[in-house]
């Protein structure tokens, strides 16, 4: 029997590929601390829990296609007290913002079509993107320029006949790079001139350390070319609801994006309820302590990886990652060797090795995104095991 080709070009998860060593190393009986993977330990807002416990209905109904009304309308009430005017019709709603994107690249995208992804990226956009028959072209950026993407330099050169997108992540992962107004203008701009969907992913719109949050439904001149992915996931530390957003002012994308929706019946019924609950009753008291708790991890961690001699970084303005580069020869055998091979006192670590966040893999070949979701002593306890783990690496 055949398999697709289309699947094939997809690879399995970089973040999630270590677990059964890590089962294995926790089976010897060593603990391993966690940089790997963006799951927060803040606690689930009581609001998520109360809305489902309150759930009277009978029967639990499929959810209308679009969603459910008071999560559709919380959305819509959410993006209107930023200022912007957007309608119910314009919000789609999702298994959180893994399904949006899978939705969007299904309509836009045919077999040899390109989107423009600023590099590193978030390894699953690969998935997203080749499964549809399309390919990432990569938009190449370096530490040494604060990994900066918004320029037209860099970005019109790759424009060809095949582009059909640009897809960014604002705050960025792993980069934690956040645009400023004038980036976020100009990449409207771009994505107008040249008849492009301009794929805004921004999970982590909240956490910004600089500044004010924006969103890019804020630019009026490119209603038309601008999506939004919006999830619960991070902005609630809600991971596990799965509940997400399509969002976009263009009717004839939203209306082939529903074919999909319908296809799939509905998004869970209680997380939505239960989503919902969550816009509806935290106000941004509780965004402003969320920040100030993943100010308090960032500075932990840099802190930390500044004593890591050869360790080279640049210190992110928003989300919860930072890409490290590592005087190690290759990350993924470093990781290895921290699961199989070494501990500190009972306890080893576990990171994302860079080279699924890089279209090559060699460019990412010494690098690893490191996420900084637990509390400080915690992370500063995990980095150094990360400094003691090298040492050992290259003294083998």
């Amino acid at each position: 029997m055949k398999i697709s080709s289309k699947i094939k070009r997809c690879e399995l998860s970089p973040v999630r590929k270590f677990y059964p060593y890590e089962m294995a190393a926790v089976a010897k009986g060593l603990k391993v601390r966690h940089l790997n993977i963006g799951q927060p330990d803040i606690e689930t807002p009581r609001a998520f829990f109360d809305a489902i416990a309150n759930f009277s209905d009978r029967v639990v109904e499929y959810a209308p296609a679009p969603g459910v009304e008071v999560y559709v309308d919380a959305v819509r009430e959410y993006y209107e007290r930023m200022g912007c005017d957007i309608t119910n019709d314009d919000i789609l709603t999702t298994f959180g913002g893994s399904e949006a994107l899978e939705i969007v690249m299904s309509c836009i995208l045919e077999e040899g079509d390109e989107v423009l992804v600023p590099e590193p990226f978030y390894p699953n956009y690969t998935t997203f993107v080749n499964i549809t028959g399309g390919k990432i072209r990569p938009i190449p950026t370096t530490a040494e320029e604060g990994y900066r993407f918004a320029r037209r330099e860099k970005i019109e050169p790759l424009i060809n006949e095949h582009t059909r997108a640009i897809l960014m992540t604002t705050p960025g992962n792993p980069t934690g790079v956040v645009l400023t107004r004038e980036e976020m203008q100009l990449m409207a701009d771009i994505a107008k001139e040249h008849d492009l969907f301009l794929i805004s992913d921004e999970v982590y719109r909240e956490i910004v350390y600089t500044g004010k949050m924006s969103t890019m439904l804020e630019i009026k001149d490119a209603e038309e070319n601008i999506v939004i992915i919006d999830s619960v996931s991070k902005r609630f530390s809600a991971t596990g609801s799965r509940v997400g957003a399509l969002i976009s002012r263009n009717k004839e994308l939203m209306g082939e994006a529903m074919k999909l929706a319908q296809g799939r019946l509905c998004a869970a019924t209680l997380d939505q309820v239960a989503a919902a609950a969550l816009y509806n009753t935290l106000d941004e008291s509780y965004y402003a302590a969320v920040r100030e708790e993943y100010r308090r991890r960032r500075d932990a961690t840099v802190e930390a990886l500044s004593k890591i001699p050869g360790a080279e970084f640049t210190c992110p303005e928003g989300a919860f990652y930072l890409m490290v580069t590592l005087p190690v020869d290759d990350t993924e055998k470093l990781q290895f060797f921290l699961l199989e091979e070494f501990e500190d006192h009972g306890e080893t670590v576990m990171f994302a090795p860079g080279d699924g966040f890089y279209s090559d893999p060699e460019l990412g070949r010494n690098k690893v995104r490191i996420a900084y979701v637990t509390a400080p002593d915690d992370l500063t306890r995990a980095v150094e095991l990360l400094g003691l783990g090298i040492q050992a690496y290259n003294a083998r």
